[in-house]
């Protein structure tokens, strides 16, 4: 995400970040190669040449603070910008409004408005606790209705549809139908054309109008860049969407539709697409994303995904084993199993300062299935004891993984690396707490040498 604007401007920045007097001639010299790497990364020119303007007169004009060099300054400077361009805040979906709330999902054929109205579903049901309902309303695409149907299915929320209807009507009969049945949200899929015509909006114009949704959500392939823009204001002249989803984020090393879509239309990114799966959707957060940009890593993202993932009585039972040093290989096959459910290691490796500027496109995930199917393949008794895995139990273990013996033996040494370094982690937090526990509830002794108060 971002790569080639990312390293555009880590390579511009470098030579700022030692400077210890920020001239007009440095920071002009700066700001034209971030004019270039915008450009490149397909950033629209007024946003770009706005964005330049801006820094330019903030880095003159500021007082550099004493605990920072001028070079952090402007960096800071073209932080708190990219924020602004991109929105500054958090766009929330508003659910204050009467049940149902509806969604309207808006967009051109081929940018992944079914795909992301199910999605969005998944999302209101498992972080909004909401009961969604999916109204199929695009009638003119093959097979539409019917991937709906599966997306629905898959995750478990209902599908309204009435196969190859009005779609006005059947938006006005989805929403009754919600009303009806108890569904707190209800997204309507609607229909895209290939190119924008007058017959497409006009359509789009009777729905809104029929069923008043409380946010109207645009949906663009962030990968196309700029022209996203361009379709967006044209969506936005007609309907007043409130609302953008960026679509195959994970894809898009440019960055054009995120740095100007905010800026060229006044209406906020909300949601983003990070991957093909349906849960692969998160938040669009300015302040976070102009961090990623500047490779900076987003730790507050990484927490919230490992949150989710993560069972406070499974952290709790690891801090014991490593204290106590009975790590084994159960516990090692329980972790690498919520590493996976975090995602692709390079997207978590992705929003760690200083691990982002490793070459992640090089890093391998099927290793990760390798180690899993050797794991996988030896018994819970040989997982808890593996001293006891002799030659004969690693053959056997290696055909069952569909590996061979070597690949056995690296898992095993990759354990006992593992399992040595976190001996170390827990005689290092004895010796700090004295024998105590890690963490908030750990009471520090009493110095025996201090005086009672009399």
């Amino acid at each position: 995400m971002f790569s080639q604007l990312t390293d555009s401007l880590e390579n511009t920045l470098k030579n700022l970040r030692g400077q210890g007097k920020l001239t007009e001639e440095n920071v002009a010299e700066s700001l034209r190669e971030v004019r270039r790497a915008f450009l490149a990364a397909d950033v629209n020119f007024n946003v770009t040449r706005d964005f330049v303007k801006s820094v330019k007169e903030k880095s003159m004009g500021a007082e550099v603070l004493n605990s920072v060099t001028p070079g952090q300054q402007i960096v800071k400077i073209i932080h708190d910008e990219l924020v602004a361009v991109m929105g500054g805040e958090t766009k929330e979906i508003n659910l204050s409004a009467p049940s149902p709330v509806g969604i309207m999902m808006v967009g051109l054929q081929g940018s992944g408005k079914t795909t992301f109205a199910g999605k969005i579903a998944l999302w209101m049901r498992s972080k909004k606790k909401r009961k969604p309902l999916l109204v199929a309303a695009d009638v003119y695409r093959p097979a539409a209705i019917k991937q709906l149907q599966v997306l629905g299915k898959s995750i478990g929320v209902p599908v309204y549809d009435e196969g190859q209807g009005n779609p006005v009507e059947i938006i006005k009969h989805g929403y009754q139908y919600a009303k009806d049945n108890g569904f707190d949200l209800v997204i309507y899929d609607t229909a895209g054309r290939l190119q924008i015509d007058e017959e497409l909006m006009q359509e789009l114009e009777k729905a809104r109008d029929a069923v008043h949704p409380d946010e109207i959500l645009f949906v663009a392939d962030a990968m196309i860049g700029q022209e996203a823009v361009n379709v967006a204001e044209t969506f936005w002249n007609r309907l007043n969407f409130t609302g953008v989803c960026l679509s195959k984020m994970d894809g898009d090393t440019r960055g054009g539709a995120a740095l100007s879509i905010k800026k060229m239309t006044g209406v906020p990114i909300c949601f983003i697409g990070v991957g093909e799966k349906l849960n692969e959707i998160d938040l669009f957060h300015p302040d976070r994303m102009a961090s990623r940009i500047l490779g900076m890593g987003d730790v507050v993202s990484l927490v919230e995904k490992a949150q989710q993932v993560i069972d406070e009585k499974d952290a709790k039972d690891l801090k014991k084993k490593i204290l106590n040093n009975t790590f084994d290989l159960n516990d090692f096959l329980k972790q690498l199993r919520t590493i996976k459910k975090l995602g692709r290691i390079k997207d978590i490796l992705s929003l760690i300062p200083g691990l982002n500027k490793l070459p992640l496109d090089q890093i391998d995930e099927k290793q990760l299935v390798y180690v899993e199917a050797v794991l996988s393949s030896m018994t819970p008794k040989e997982r808890k004891k593996p001293q006891i895995i002799d030659g004969s139990r690693k053959a056997r273990i290696a055909k069952g993984s569909g590996t061979d013996a070597a690949r056995v033996n690296a898992v095993l040494k990759q354990y006992e690396s593992m399992k040595e370094m976190f001996k170390k982690v827990g005689d290092f937090a004895k010796r700090q707490n004295n024998g105590g526990t890690i963490g908030s509830n750990y009471t520090p002794p009493k110095d025996k040498n201090k005086k009672k108060k009399r």
